[in-house]
């Protein structure tokens, strides 16, 4: 019964009206074919008792469509094969512990880029045509987040010192159910437990989704994070309800929430299990076409780091791994299109700072979750990007984080409405949809909007 056209509606719906439509097209049109290639190369996605692949359903899809591997374990165990396949191929070339701290330019493309090598503790580069940055997202400069904590948005700042176009930075998503157990990052209780039945309650014990939304616990998830989050204003707490039938399955359904709530004391079959909003998904990003290209001629930008027009101000549930496969391959296709000929030769920067990776960050994490969370206003967030960029930074990692935090926060003050994932209480109203663009010239933000292309 269901479709890529019902996908695409869906994806489009809760986009917040800045998803755009050929990227959701072009996502959606995609999608069966990225899961057959992933179970070409072995992953073992969940089967029913007549080995059909098993569909799950999560909030805003309108249909059972999401495909799983031991309940939770999607993304590790994909993971952990296409690793294994790319230690395999003997094309590929792997390099571990080294970080990016500059891209280089040359002629007005892309050159290379310049290089921490931890093991050595030595400067170095890696010349190249083409670079991928695949960097992730920006929940390490939030207090509390889902994400590994080095997941810093250091792409986005290098992409913006190479002079790339960043696109709609302000909408930063939160999952409204990460386990609030004083864990750091925060584990997090999946969507998919409330699809499969798992209810929302304050502290009181009574549902408050139900008068939210028409679809209660299974609404877009900005308006069920700010459900969760008023409910703890209120009421004091938020938990997940998962006792009963789906409490006596829960270990297996869910093993690795199942571990998480052991480990932190809670059985799920007979406690409510506390919950918060977490920082999870950025939707914004470097700006690409269809095919991950950047406005820096060679480099390419793919994953939570890129804006590729699928997520707009709000991402629909698990369309971000979907997206990573789908707009990966696309990318590869993309390179073998670029010219081949010898690297451009450039001179590796200097700096004064020491090189490694942010350090304390503490008082910048709670900022932005102060600041740039859930719900924003233009004095505060102003306030904190003045702190930000006037702070000063020891480190190569700890200036670029500095540097991608200030970019979230210019980005969402020059957005002066509230749409989707951005809340503005000095502007709750919606208006016309644009996209904020964002450019790095002489270490000023250059801020403008983009119409919005449908």
């Amino acid at each position: 019964s269901d479709s890529p056209d019902l996908h695409t509606e869906d994806t489009l719906a809760a986009g917040g009206g800045l998803a755009q439509s050929d990227a959701v097209r072009f996502l959606c049109s995609a999608g069966p074919r990225a899961v057959a290639d992933l179970l070409e190369l072995g992953v073992p996605f969940d089967r029913d008792a007549e080995g059909q692949l098993r569909l799950g359903k999560e909030a805003a899809h309108r249909q059972n469509r999401i495909v799983h591997i031991g309940g939770d374990e999607a993304g590790a165990a994909i993971m952990r094969i296409l690793v294994k396949a790319a230690q395999r191929a003997d094309h590929i070339d792997i390099r571990e512990e080294k970080v990016a701290e500059e891209l280089l330019v040359s002629e007005g493309r892309i050159a290379g880029a310049q290089l921490w090598d931890i093991r050595s503790q030595s400067v170095g580069s890696i010349t190249a045509q083409s670079v991928v940055l695949a960097t992730g997202g920006i929940g390490g400069l939030y207090a509390v987040t889902t994400n590994p904590l080095t997941s810093q948005g250091l792409g986005l700042a290098l992409a913006a010192e190479a002079g790339a176009t960043l696109r709609d930075l302000e909408f930063v998503q939160f999952h409204p159910t990460a386990l609030h157990v004083g864990k750091d990052p925060a584990p997090l209780a999946t969507e998919a437990i409330r699809g499969a039945g798992g209810l929302l309650r304050d502290g009181e014990g009574e549902r408050f989704m139900v008068a939210l939304h028409p679809d209660g616990e299974l609404a877009p998830r900005d308006v069920v994070a700010r459900g969760v989050a008023g409910a703890i204003k209120q009421t004091g707490n938020a938990f997940l309800d998962v006792r009963g039938a789906l409490g006596r399955d829960f270990a297996t359904s869910f093993p690795t929430v199942h571990r998480a709530c052991q480990e932190a004391g809670f059985d799920p079959e007979a406690d409510l299990l506390p919950v918060a909003p977490a920082v999870h998904y950025h939707m914004g990003g470097i700006r690409t076409d269809l095919y991950g290209r950047t406005d820096v001629k060679g480099l390419f930008a793919v994953g939570e780091c890129a804006s590729t027009g699928v997520h707009g101000a709000n991402r629909l549930a698990s369309n971000s791994l979907l997206e990573a496969i789908v707009f990966g391959s696309a990318v590869a296709e993309a390179i073998l299109d670029e010219p081949v000929g010898v690297p451009l030769k450039v001179e590796t920067g200097a700096t004064t700072l020491s090189h490694g990776p942010p350090t304390k960050l503490g008082g910048l994490r709670q900022r932005m979750a102060d600041q740039a969370g859930i719900l924003r206003d233009g004095l505060s967030l102003k306030g904190a990007l003045e702190a930000t960029r006037t702070e000063m930074a020891s480190t190569e990692g700890g200036r670029l984080a500095r540097l991608s935090a200030s970019m979230v926060l210019a980005s969402a003050a020059f957005r002066e409405e509230s749409r989707g994932a951005h809340q503005r209480l000095d502007h709750p109203q919606t208006t016309t949809p644009q996209h904020t663009l964002l450019r790095l010239q002489d270490q000023d933000f250059q801020l403008s909007n983009e119409d919005y292309p449908g």
